[in-house]
């Protein structure tokens, strides 16, 4: 598998890869608000030249994931409260939606995948692992939302995660957000039930409650 991956790896340019992997690290959040990154570091970071660099910043600029620059410095987003309220409104009309559309391919072996994600959020919520921790709630939330089949919707909300990612590691390093897992535990009893309008409530309420905490 290592070595399938390295051959995919091989035939993606480089720009490319630049451009996944610094995705990846904010929607991660593994930049907090207010960092500031430069495209000469960028660049060192991934062993590659300024041109990918400059490539991966201008398409996630382009993205929304960071703010417009006319120089080489970039700082990941401070969100203000009504830039919150807006993309907590978009979660809270995309992904009940997105749910629903996976509901009647929610097989066994998927709802069971899902509380395993939901087991190791709470590990690594007791081992303070914020990045880990944000990854693995978006990985909960993805491995529904891939079976909806519903390609463009799902890339709206990836849109939106991306954006709120150095936020939402301020908001999952924050101990009292133990409560996720429980409100995980409401969408996979959903799941497991066919609950249709049960299911949109529990995504409803998961997706925003915890944004709520992140306004000033």
């Amino acid at each position: 598998m290592q070595d399938a991956l390295k051959a995919v790896e091989n035939r993606t340019p480089t720009h490319e890869l630049v451009f996944r992997k610094l995705r990846a690290q904010l929607m991660h959040g593994e930049a907090l608000p207010g960092q500031a990154m430069t495209i000469r570091g960028i660049a060192e970071e991934f062993d590659v030249s300024m041109t990918p660099a400059r490539e991966a910043v201008r398409r996630l600029v382009a993205e929304g994931a960071l703010p417009p620059s006319p120089s080489g410095r970039v700082t990941a987003p401070v969100l203000s409260n009504e830039r919150i309220e807006e993309l907590a409104a978009l979660r809270a009309l995309l992904e009940p939606e997105l749910a629903s559309r996976a509901l009647p391919r929610a097989h066994g072996a998927l709802i069971d995948r899902m509380a395993e994600i939901n087991r190791q959020l709470g590990l690594v919520l007791e081992g303070g692992d914020a990045v880990g921790y944000v990854r693995l709630n978006l990985e909960f939330h993805r491995n529904l939302y891939l079976r909806a089949q519903a390609p463009a919707m799902l890339a709206l909300v990836e849109t939106v995660w991306l954006q709120l990612g150095p936020s939402m590691r301020e908001l999952y390093s924050d101990r009292r957000r133990g409560d996720v897992t429980a409100s995980h535990d409401k969408i996979i009893s959903a799941l497991r039930a066919g609950d249709e309008p049960g299911l949109r409530v529990a995504v409803r309420a998961d997706v925003t409650s915890g944004l709520r905490m992140l306004r000033i």
